[in-house]
């Protein structure tokens, strides 16, 4: 971690041997949620992020209270698809260097979608008029990485906890204080105690402190190749053209430094806003900063404020259901 976080050092170069093709059958486990009267028009697929797995989207605490899946599902009649990342939790396990990396990830979100746009997924079993792209995190940057290669694949993308430099990302290589994860190969790394959760994803005095201990309790590992390639699924413009949103919290360590208002340039008004320059062609572009909230941004005190504004954003750019469910 020392290494990759060096400043001007090109860490990852010095293990670099050549590339080579990944290929191979992995199961991923998932979560498909959809309202009592039946599947939503449009499906919103989400991705995690760092430290996380599935249970992020749907977090068991305080009767679902921080559940971001059942206030969609429930009073806005979306369908909600969550996956775990490869190589993480109940999702196939692979060497962590050479194979679970950022574009494997990618590959798997893009076949997810392809066999949810075909109603191919048996656990699914039905099709959807529009689908929308969730991530956090890592599961933004790879949500980014898929339309950008692949453009007409989303009708809307929803980027949360997210802003595009990397240079902060130091302040979770450090802040984390990863140790060995345990029931994991070599070269996957977990956060070593709650303090450095906290750190890392929470704004100070704006959380609950059950609800830190059961995120550092249910936390899951990185691999040291997802953190290899960070950098280079965002590292391309995108021409995609539909609806984009992302949205992060004031205090992001993580994409923000702590401050995602501090841009240094006045008519940049936050520091996820600069994502336009990336995003040029998405219409419309939106960017939110949430105040007093941190980098796992469904997880503060400010997460119903968060949840609203993405579905006001979909609502208003012709991705809300006709027709909530009862």
């Amino acid at each position: 971690m020392i290494g990759l976080s060096t400043q001007s050092n090109d860490f990852s170069a010095d293990y670099f041997v050549g590339y080579a093709n990944v290929s191979g059958t992995y199961q991923l486990a998932l979560t498909y949620c959809e309202p009592d009267s039946g599947p939503g028009r449009v499906l919103q697929i989400l991705t995690h992020g760092v430290g996380f797995d599935r249970s992020y989207w749907d977090f068991p605490a305080n009767g679902y209270n921080y559940s971001y899946v059942a206030p969609v599902v429930d009073d806005h009649g979306y369908s909600t698809f969550s996956w775990d990342r490869v190589g993480i939790a109940e999702s196939t396990h692979g060497d962590p260097i050479n194979e679970i990396q950022g574009w494997l990830e990618v590959a798997a979100l893009k076949a997810l979608t392809d066999k949810l746009r075909a109603g191919t997924i048996p656990e699914v079993g039905s099709t959807f008029d529009k689908i929308v792209h969730v991530g956090h995190s890592l599961g933004s940057i790879h949500t980014y990485a898929l339309t950008a290669a692949y453009p007409d694949i989303s009708d809307g993308i929803i980027l949360t906890g997210f802003a595009p430099n990397v240079t902060f990302i130091t302040a979770l290589l450090l802040g984390g204080a990863f140790v060995q994860a345990s029931d994991y190969a070599e070269g996957y790394f977990a956060v070593s105690y709650e303090g450095a959760m906290q750190i890392c994803f929470f704004a100070p005095g704006y959380f609950d402190p059950a609800i830190l201990r059961l995120a550092y309790e249910s936390s899951s590992p990185v691999t040291v190749g997802e953190l290899f390639t960070i950098g280079g699924e965002i590292g391309q413009l995108s021409a995609f053209a539909k609806p984009a949103f992302v949205i992060a919290g004031e205090r992001d360590l993580i994409f923000c430094g702590g401050d995602c208002y501090a841009t240094g340039i006045p008519e940049l008004l936050s520091l996820p806003a600069a994502l336009r320059v990336l995003l040029q062609g998405a219409t419309p572009f939106e960017a939110a900063v949430v105040n007093n909230t941190g980098h796992g941004l469904t997880l503060g005190y400010s997460h119903v404020e968060v949840t609203s504004k993405i579905q006001e954003f979909l609502s208003e750019n012709g991705l809300a259901n006709k027709a909530s469910c009862s």
